[in-house]
């Protein structure tokens, strides 16, 4: 298992590179410093100011490569910052990005972690159910349900939600946030509630396929055999084999925990890392988006990494060699 683990490490170091080089070349290759200054100051901004800008952003030094200085370059300024999470200041306003961020992800946690447990819970357990009642009323009707939930947008959710929710019943705030603890659940219901029904039908009918094919295993008609009833061999036999796919769909959905759901908070106006992304991306702040992705690409490679590691402890079968 070590040498697994230390192969994963190094396969993961060189991904990490790969996206290091990647966001260079598409920030600072495809787009130069010069467009990046303009963006910031305007179109009209006389050429002093824009060199101004560019020193004081580090943007005035040789991209690629220096011969007085191998590495007084951008690449390597770019590379060291994101390694040492020295993230420097946003191209917009100059303020400082780790701050931001600090203040970004406290709003956004609070959103995708009960809409990711939510959405876990009532997903499986709804598959499992509905699995369990196959050819049923009951499952013939959540298909049909969980067919007409994937049929509408997202856009459309959360416009509904916030008419008919907000404003027409007047359950929820339509927008806005408030982290106190005596009114946060107000501010989070509503788009709780639209992402976990945006998300529902898709991933019903996908644990509903692992369930049904882990029932017409093998081991299935053993369970029978030994005196297990239909229910208990759903409970302990078909959702603990169908964990290895589970986990994999599910460890897709960790960067965003952290990186925040970007047209939730925007729409619902919670001022989250989703929020500072969109806003990153109206503003032309190329060094908050810069670091938006590199974040989301780190948690993702980590959440591949703990995926292998937790495979072994779902199944006694999996061998990390």
């Amino acid at each position: 298992m070590l040498a697994y683990l230390t192969r994963r490490l190094a396969w993961s170091a060189a991904t990490v590179c790969g996206v290091l080089l990647l966001l260079f070349a598409l920030f600072f290759l495809v787009a130069t410093p010069d467009d990046v200054a303009r963006k910031a100051l305007g179109d009209k901004a006389m050429p002093d100011a824009i060199a101004h800008w560019k020193t004081n952003h580090g943007y005035d030094k040789p991209r690629v490569w220096n011969s007085a200085a191998p590495f007084d370059t951008m690449l390597a300024d770019h590379v060291r910052r994101l390694l040492t999470f020295d993230f420097g200041r946003s191209d917009a306003d100059d303020t400082p990005i780790s701050d931001r961020l600090w203040r970004g992800v406290g709003p956004s946690l609070a959103l995708t972690v009960p809409l990711f447990l939510l959405g876990v819970v009532v997903s499986i357990s709804l598959a499992l159910t509905v699995a369990y009642l196959r050819d049923s009323a009951f499952d013939r009707a959540t298909l049909i349900g969980c067919v007409l939930l994937m049929s509408v947008p997202i856009l459309l959710y959360i416009v509904a939600g916030q008419f008919v929710l907000g404003k027409v019943l007047r359950w929820f705030p339509i927008s806005g946030f408030d982290a106190s603890p005596a009114v946060i659940v107000r501010f989070l219901a509503m788009p709780i509630l639209i992402g976990l029904a945006a998300n529902l039908g898709q991933e019903v009918r996908f644990y509903r396929t692992l369930f049904l094919e882990e029932r017409s295993r093998d081991y299935m008609r053993t369970a029978y055999a030994k005196g297990c009833s239909p229910a208990q061999a759903m409970r302990r036999h078909v959702l603990r084999n169908a964990l290895i796919p589970i986990l994999t769909d599910l460890v897709i959905e960790i960067p965003f925990l952290f990186t925040g759901a970007i047209l939730l908070e925007s729409f619902f106006g919670i001022p989250g890392l989703g929020t500072m992304t969109v806003e990153a991306v109206q503003g032309n702040d190329f060094a908050t988006l810069r670091v938006m992705v590199f974040i989301g690409s780190l948690l993702f490679i980590a959440g591949q990494l703990m995926t292998d590691v937790a495979y072994t402890l779902v199944d006694p079968r999996v061998r990390l060699e």
